[in-house]
């Protein structure tokens, strides 16, 4: 796995600084449709397509630590609050490189509510793998995702076609650290009724867990 130029390694000391997203997603089938035709309604500013293959890491104890390894880099963000509407605020909480520190792994596998402790002084990634499919409380899902990504007054949204293990759903979301331009423009793409639901939710009812 290569990293991208607008994916990159992130310390814990930098990932604090970054501003939280607060994130409106729905999952289902037929939503590109919708979306594909009010966004042009709503004077869409269209950004490049984006395909990748991700695995992320799915706990039974908890739908607030984001974990997921994308580029070469283990990416971990945490929810910190929601809005008064219920969009849901992620904190990055870093981007690791492979091979991963101890201590990394600490910050990862306690935000999972998984009692792993790390024996080594650095994992690869197939090592990383190996230690998840080890506890009974943790799995690892492949996802591919094909991003359509634009913007709507300002707001970062996009609809995408994403397999889990090969499973397909349609999804959309609208994000944006400017939380009360949010509304409006979830109610210009016609997916306000969808019950907003975060990619490890999803997963988890795609895998049964």
């Amino acid at each position: 796995m290569s990293k991208t130029e607008s994916n990159k390694a992130t310390s814990v000391e930098e990932a604090e600084k970054i501003i939280p997203r607060a994130e409106f997603r729905v999952f289902g089938q037929g939503i590109i449709d919708i979306v594909g035709r009010a966004m042009w309604k709503a004077q869409a500013k269209l950004f490049k397509i984006r395909q990748s293959k991700e695995v992320y890491i799915l706990s039974r104890h908890t739908n607030e630590a984001n974990v997921k390894i994308r580029d070469g880099l283990l990416d971990i963000k945490t929810k910190v609050g929601e809005t008064a509407e219920g969009y849901e605020i992620f904190q990055p909480r870093g981007k690791f490189e492979f091979p991963v520190k101890k201590d990394e792994l600490a910050i990862i596998f306690d935000n999972l509510l998984a009692p792993i402790t790390p024996d080594k002084s650095t994992y690869s990634f197939a090592e990383f793998l190996d230690l998840v499919g080890s506890h009974p409380d943790l799995t690892a899902v492949d996802v591919d995702k094909e991003r359509y990504g634009f913007s709507v007054d300002g707001v970062i949204c996009e609809y995408a076609e994403v397999l889990f293990n090969g499973a397909l759903l349609e999804t959309a979301c609208a994000e944006s650290e400017d939380y009360s331009a949010m509304k409006e423009v979830i109610d210009k793409l016609q997916i306000t009724d969808f019950e907003n639901t975060n990619y490890l939710i999803a997963a988890k009812r795609v895998v049964k867990i």
